[in-house]
Formats: C-alpha cells, structure tokens, sequence
C-alpha cells in the first residue's frame, strides 16, 4: 500500500481561503475550484478556525488570559526556572569560594 504525501498549505492560504468563501457573492465550492483544492478542505479550515476562535481564553491558576497571554506565562516560567538553576548554582559557588577546602 503506498502513502499519498499531503499538501501542506501556510495558514495565511487557509484563512484567505475560508475568508473568500465567507464572501457574499462566492460559495466554497467556486474558490476551491479556482485555488484547486477540494471544497471540504474549506470547510474544514473553517470549523477549525471557529474552534480556536472559541478557545482564545485560557485559564491558568484561575485567571483568565488570552491565548498570546498563556504562551507569554509559559515563556515566563521557563526562563524563571533557568534563572532560578543559576541562581542555586551560583550560592553553592558562593559558599564553596567562602569556605575553600584546606
């Protein structure tokens, strides 16, 4: 059995394609033909930017923040935690200097 290799489209493409097929005078079925792809991808891009549209509001600790708010809490703690590993490491550095061994 062999394996179709899919096309991978950017999501600039996917979003100006649901959008055009949101436009009044078009129907998914015309701008999939014009762009040559199938008229259920544009549906499916549709409902899956519905769904992230609806999860844009994340709550974290019991506050609520937008999805660009999470990555930067994410970011945040990671680099906390790094400077926290330096921070340890330097007080065993600083202890051990205080103290040399005789």
């Amino acid at each position: 059995m062999t394996r179709h290799k899919t096309k991978s489209y950017t999501e600039e493409f996917r979003r100006n394609a649901v959008a055009l097929a949101d436009q009044h005078d078009r129907t998914a079925a015309d701008v999939a033909q014009e762009l040559g792809i199938n008229p259920n991808q544009i549906y499916n891009w549709r409902n899956q930017f519905k769904r992230l549209s609806e999860k844009q509001f994340n709550t974290v600790d019991g506050a609520s923040f937008t999805k660009d708010d999470s990555d930067e809490v994410r970011r945040l703690k990671r680099q906390l935690a790094e400077v926290e590993k330096e921070r340890d490491f330097l007080k065993k550095a600083a202890a051990y200097f205080a103290n040399p061994p005789k």
